[in-house]
């Protein structure tokens, strides 16, 4: 049986449509969020995505990476950061990590600064895939499938559609150590 990486709450502050601190707590099982176009459903997932090293501002519906900063209304402020925060259950010991709770957070000045942190430990971006790479979930993972990735994935080509199944298989973590290794022996 394949060990899952339990999803606890995702706390979002600043980050696209969200200018006040928001916490989603998740149960066992399925889990769902509704709600009418608009309400930010969709900037939820861009946020999980994001905060787990999503670089394209493109695929977070953004024209460019600071627009993921709360820019204002006519009500409230425009944030100087966004940040978010993904609290992973370890319970079963699926990370390399000796924590129980896994919290991995991202956050993004207007400045352009950004910061990964791993418990509220200062990491690289590269410390985050490497953790993650072999669970099935991260910025590129299946994990989350999101608004039209469903009709993508039936029209990729074939090596697109490999990726893909390397990705659920957990063996993609492999691949990229691999690749890692091919480019220090050039």
């Amino acid at each position: 049986m394949r060990r899952v990486l339990g999803l606890k709450e995702i706390i979002i502050d600043g980050f696209k449509s969200f200018s006040e601190r928001t916490k989603i707590s998740f149960c066992n099982g399925i889990n769902a969020i509704v709600g009418p176009n608009g309400c930010g459903k969709s900037n939820i997932v861009d946020g999980f995505l994001w905060c787990l090293g999503q670089q394209s501002a493109k695929t977070l519906r953004a024209s460019s990476m600071q627009d993921v900063i709360f820019a204002g209304s006519l009500k409230r402020k425009a944030h100087s950061m966004a940040e978010v925060t993904v609290v992973l259950s370890n319970e079963n010991g699926l990370l390399p990590i000796e924590f129980q709770e896994v919290a991995i957070t991202r956050r993004l000045y207007r400045d352009g600064e950004s910061e990964y942190l791993i418990n509220k430990q200062a990491v690289r971006l590269k410390d985050i895939i490497e953790l993650l790479a072999h669970t099935g979930v991260g910025k590129e993972a299946f994990a989350v499938i999101g608004q039209g990735k469903v009709s993508e994935v039936i029209s990729q080509s074939p090596q697109d559609r490999r990726t893909l199944f390397e990705e659920v298989a957990g063996i993609s973590h492999f691949l990229i150590k691999r690749k890692e290794s091919e480019r220090k022996l050039e």
